[in-house]
């Protein structure tokens, strides 16, 4: 019997998250002044022991046992070899896949979600407001909470709320509560609607609503929590790609091409940001972010300071952005409809180090659709796009005759996500491209903000 999945006992469980920082140069965070931010700007949001990982140069960051505790529900993850999808694109290369999908709301958001429910708890606070797209971020987070005896409060893109009604059963079973956003409870969630009564929503609201809810309590025991995009969260993700470096070395294996889907970006750094630090000290690996085409963030749009929620609330960060205010088509994948990419991501798209990629929808499900039936697993809609581009890749280690080891994050299942494959296989599902027209109007909301510092060197 072939063996599929190389596995790591508890023990080996990475006992340090890996900080990008420590390796590459940033532009700073700037308030609506065009100045950098001090740290403690950021206090009526988070706590003070994350805004301190947030700021953080240090390469090595211990993860404390109580995480490591509830981590171990699920981690380490399987890394899994893909024979059956190797055999069926006829490739001579290796396909492995980091299944994140095993966790205990399937997918890798838990990853950041329980040592953010962590630090908020032995910080004082008592409960967490947040936006989530697609749902996997609010039920990981619904179930962080319950870990540690906080309330859950979650704003819920509107689109997705409608298209996935479990997924605010699954928050809901964990104790959270789960509104659509826009909703008529916050400033920004009424403004939006004004707007527009039927709006699909968008992440960059549910951030602003969910912000405005965190800093508008009264007693003070209330803090945000967010999913993507900010340094610490991209570090507690590194768990997935350490675990899987430990993995490679089981085998006597090592990756040459390094691939996940990117919204905010939290996934793809997860598995990435070890592997840069590789590439940065000689290793020839390509590096690839993915996402749709129908929100091209990394593909398309500027690298300018921006805001990462639709009212302003946040600092202005450097990205890739469409605009503040862009609202992406309502496509399934719903984990992927951002407007901006996380700064420390688009900074190494900056320095060449990761060479982003889009695909389109129906290419996605197609991809998801032959894996589930070479591979057994139903992917997320999401977890699609990165599915996508291995098979692209494959494909050309084919044509090319090249052996190569490709591996992907399979970041979440799609078994609350079955709605979207019975459209897709009843040809209801179709491509959406958006034309230079939409980029240009959309990335105009960016316009008279400070230009980056584009920052070409690393730090040795």
């Amino acid at each position: 019997m072939r063996c599929r999945n190389i596995l790591l006992s508890a023990d080996e469980m990475p006992r340090q998250w890996y900080n990008i920082l420590a390796d590459i140069k940033m532009n700073p965070p700037l308030g609506p002044d065009g100045n950098p931010i001090s740290p403690d700007a950021l206090a009526p949001v988070f706590p003070m022991n994350l805004i301190e990982q947030e700021v953080s140069t240090d390469r090595w960051i211990d993860i404390p046992e109580p995480v490591l505790d509830v981590l171990n529900i699920w981690r380490p993850s399987p890394l899994t070899r893909a024979f059956n999808l190797e055999k069926a694109l006829n490739t001579p290369a290796r396909i492995y896949i980091k299944n994140e999908g095993v966790s205990s709301p399937g997918s890798h958001k838990p990853n950041t979600a329980v040592p953010q429910a962590y630090y908020n708890k032995i910080f004082g606070i008592e409960r967490l407001t947040t936006e989530t797209g697609a749902g996997q971020w609010g039920s990981a987070l619904s179930f962080a909470c319950n870990q540690f005896g906080l309330e859950c409060k979650v704003f819920m893109v509107r689109i997705s709320f409608d298209q996935k009604p479990y997924r605010k059963a699954m928050m809901e079973t964990w104790g959270g509560k789960c509104i659509p956003s826009p909703s008529m409870e916050t400033r920004a969630g009424r403004d939006a609607l004004e707007k527009n009564p039927d709006t699909p929503g968008t992440l960059g609201i549910a951030i602003s609503e969910a912000v405005e809810a965190a800093v508008s309590d009264p007693t003070g025991k209330t803090r945000y929590s967010l999913g993507s995009v900010l340094n610490h969260v991209m570090l507690h993700q590194t768990i997935i790609g350490l675990e899987a470096k430990k993995q490679f070395e089981k085998i006597n294996e090592y990756p040459d091409i390094v691939i996940g889907c990117a919204g905010g970006g939290s996934n793809f750094a997860g598995l990435a940001f070890p592997f840069v630090h590789d590439k940065i000290n000689g290793k020839n690996i390509e590096i690839y972010p993915v996402e749709p085409k129908a929100c091209p963030t990394m593909t398309r749009a500027p690298f300018v300071y921006d805001y990462g929620d639709t009212s302003r609330y946040t600092p202005l960060l450097p990205m890739y952005s469409l605009g503040h205010d862009f609202v992406p088509p309502p496509i399934h994948a719903g984990g992927l409809r951002y407007h901006g990419m996380a700064p420390t991501v688009s900074q190494l798209i900056v320095e060449g180090l990761i060479t982003p990629k889009s695909v389109s929808q129906t290419d996605a499900y197609k991809a998801g659709l032959l894996w589930a039936r070479t591979e057994g697993f139903i992917p997320a809609p999401e977890t699609t796009n990165a599915l996508a581009q291995v098979v692209i890749e494959a494909e050309k280690a084919r044509e090319e005759g090249k052996e190569k080891v490709i591996v992907a994050s399979f970041s979440g299942h799609g078994l609350l996500d079955l709605g979207a494959y019975e459209k897709f296989l009843s040809g209801q599902i179709s491509d959406v491209v958006l034309d230079e027209a939409e980029i240009e109007r959309a990335s105009k909301t960016c316009a008279g903000h400070p230009e980056p510092r584009i920052l070409s060197s690393r730090k040795s």
